[in-house]
């Protein structure tokens, strides 16, 4: 997906209406920078409606081994050009039906009690791609009490971890404890959304370690026709062999089927 696909969709699902101010939760966190540790996480103000930072913490820079000064400079455009590519339409489907819950379930008066958290792979200073994982907090709605400005706190996980990309929103009730109104696992709905039926009658059989022309035989086709749904299913699940198809289902308890 080229950036200003991204930008195109990025901005749709975060479309305001006004300029709120952020002066005053700047300074504050500003300030409270300067005291927190250095530690595996870092924070930033996010401005969704001009693309910006409108803060970066400290800790970027020891987290990713990039430069702060940058990305305070670049903005969120920079920030998306670090993201995994696979990564990139699953994350974009989680910002577009956390936003649409938000809209259609969270009553006008309870969304700045709100908690999103998702992830995604992001590419540090030494080109690895890590783990992140991102919760973001509302500070300012706009006029039409839409979530569009937020502090978004980030926590890096070695790249060795095998994450889904999930999303997550929950509620701080009467009780100030958070509880989850929304979950969901895009990885996964990329997946299952993805592959058509012929496609699962195939997958179920090669599970059950049937050859292409068994598989022609049973399903009434060529073997030419099964080798090309074959080809198919790896491109569209970015697989290389039908053993990591295999890897996959067992990993996913055969959801996917």
């Amino acid at each position: 997906m080229l950036l200003r696909d991204i930008k195109n969709t990025y901005q749709d699902i975060f479309e305001s209406y006004d300029n709120p101010s952020l002066e005053d939760h700047i300074q504050k966190i500003i300030e409270l920078d300067a005291f927190w540790p250095y530690n595996s996480t870092f924070f930033c103000v996010t401005n969704t409606k001009d693309l910006s930072f409108e803060y970066v913490s400290k800790n970027m820079s020891s987290c990713l081994g990039l430069d702060r000064a940058a990305f305070f400079k670049g903005g969120m455009k920079q920030f998306w050009e670090r993201i995994h590519p696979d990564d990139v339409e699953p994350w974009l489907n989680a910002l577009n039906d956390l936003m649409k819950f938000t809209l259609d379930a969270i009553p006008k008066e309870e969304r700045k009690q709100m908690s999103y958290t998702w992830n995604y792979r992001f590419k540090n200073a030494d080109n690895n791609y890590v783990n992140i994982i991102q919760n973001t907090t509302p500070l300012t709605l706009d006029s039409s009490l839409k979530p569009i400005i937020g502090l978004a706190h980030y926590t890096v996980l070695e790249s060795q971890i095998k994450l889904d990309i999930t999303a997550t929103a929950k509620l701080l009730n009467d009780k100030s404890e958070y509880e989850t109104k929304y979950f969901n696992n895009f990885s996964q709905k990329l997946l299952t959304d993805g592959i058509s039926n012929r496609e699962r009658d195939i997958i179920r059989l090669l599970l059950l370690k049937k050859s292409s022309k068994e598989i022609a035989e049973r399903l009434n086709i060529s073997s030419h026709t099964v080798d090309t749904h074959r080809r198919n299913i790896l491109k569209k699940l970015k697989l290389t062999s039908t053993g990591e198809l295999v890897a996959l289902l067992k990993s996913s308890n055969n959801t996917l089927i």
